[in-house]
């Protein structure tokens, strides 16, 4: 595809690779117990398929947006088609766990595999032709092992949770997110290299909350509410100046939750949850001239969300905002710096609506996701740095099965330059029809 940033190129293929596919099936998981009881063996997971179509950005009309995504279209027409999973990739995932001297004690291992063919697997897609493409014959597809964790604890003393497991900030709107089991933006499918999933709703009202190395501790429930605290390995920054090194992290990342859940009457409940994380970065700039050294440099990435549901009977309403400062847009430290460290502040939020009607659930979310420059200097030095991703969605989910579901979904997304005018806006629509399962 034409006029995709470098960013864009590195974002799509590994933010679509991650989600949360083993937190959203809704299903039965199979159990088995050992013959004396003590340890409980489970299997879950789903499948899911989708085929999309796309209608990007002209080219000869395409705005240069860094950090936008909005697919632009070639010179063979502006029209993607694509066979592949959806915001989820599919999943089986295995569990074990057992009650012993007072304490629960589980494990968790969960395995993705995708459909596309992209014999490295997202993020680490293989170019595997000189176009660049990695979409031919003969290849196959990748498998992910993003998620291995254990706990430990009990009602009266809280959890522990140990491993590779979802964050906590930003985790609440995506698995909440209608657009899971479904497609919602695009991203790589609306490309000549498609990676194992789709944005969803990922950069559109919300940062990717991704799956961290991280040690937790939960509190036992206090009259509805809950506190998780707890350490995660500090992440590199996606987005450095060229030719700056990383340094070794000085302290771990932070992040924690508090969650209240509210029983109104029956079938309807109040649900709400506020999260922060924050992690220094540590590096060392380009050296001024040569035979010198680079001076190092740091700076803090910090976010705050605020996250509410309403479940009334059949009818459910979401609302999300957040707030960070050198954490950038769509993915954990992208784009949140300029220079030798000065931050970038960015904000957003989603609303959704849904309602069921029997079998059939119809749906619709809009959400927006925004970049400030850091200074006069950024502002000078990225004309085309972007100011806004946002994305509106319509869907139609039908519970063939109890486990089958079929669903429609059609998305329209705009992104925007900083420069804002008549011709720095991409706008791309989205249309995919499919089928998940979860078992």
């Amino acid at each position: 595809m034409k006029n995709i940033s470098a960013t864009k190129q590195l974002l799509l293929p590994s933010i679509a690779g991650a989600v949360l596919a083993a937190l959203a099936t809704p299903a039965q998981a199979v159990d088995l117990k050992t013959a004396d009881g003590t340890w409980t063996f489970s299997v879950d997971g789903n499948v899911n398929v989708d085929y999309m179509y796309s209608s990007c950005q002209s080219p000869t009309s395409a705005a240069s947006v860094s950090g936008g995504l909005t697919c632009v279209g070639s010179q063979n027409g502006n029209g993607v088609s694509n066979i592949g999973n959806g915001l989820l990739p599919a999943a089986i995932v295995f569990g074990v766990a057992t009650t012993q001297g007072g304490f629960d004690i589980s494990a968790h291992f969960g395995l993705y595999p995708g459909i596309a063919t992209n014999d490295g697997g997202s993020p680490n897609l293989q170019a595997g032709t000189s176009n660049g493409s990695s979409n031919t014959a003969l290849g196959s597809t990748g498998l992910d092992i993003r998620q291995v964790y254990m706990t430990f604890g009990n009602k009266d003393m809280g959890t522990v949770t140990l491993g590779r497991n979802i964050g906590l900030f930003g985790a609440d709107v995506i698995l909440n997110d209608m657009t899971l089991p479904g497609v919602g933006a695009p991203g790589s499918a609306a490309s000549a290299a498609p990676s194992n999933t789709t944005l969803g709703g990922i950069g559109f009202g919300y940062i990717y909350t991704d799956w961290l190395a991280q040690m937790d501790y939960t509190t036992p429930d206090f009259a509805g509410a809950n506190l998780t605290v707890g350490i995660f390995d500090p992440l590199n920054s996606l987005s450095e100046p060229p030719g700056a090194s990383v340094e070794p992290k000085k302290a771990p990342g932070f992040h924690g939750k508090l969650t209240y859940t509210l029983p109104i009457a029956d079938g309807t409940k109040l649900y709400l949850s506020a999260a922060f994380l924050t992690q220094q970065q540590d590096y060392v700039g380009l050296p001024i001239t040569t035979g010198t050294l680079g001076a190092p440099y740091s700076y803090n990435g910090t976010g705050e969300d605020l996250f509410a549901k309403l479940d009334v009977q059949n009818w459910e309403l979401v609302g999300y905002y957040y707030h960070a400062k050198g954490l950038g847009t769509t993915a954990l430290f992208n784009l949140g710096a300029f220079g030798d460290g000065q931050t970038r502040t960015s904000d957003g939020y989603f609303v959704q609506t849904t309602y069921k009607f029997d079998k059939l659930k119809v749906g619709l979310n809009y959400g927006v996701s925004r970049l400030d420059y850091a200074n006069t200097a950024d502002q000078l030095a990225n004309p085309n740095l972007v100011q806004s991703n946002s994305k509106v969605t319509a869907g139609l989910y039908y519970s063939l099965t109890k486990n089958l579901m079929l669903l429609g979904e059609y998305s329209n997304v705009r992104s925007a330059a900083q420069l804002n005018g008549p011709n720095d806006t991409n706008t791309g629509n989205t249309v995919n029809v499919g089928a998940y399962l979860g078992f």
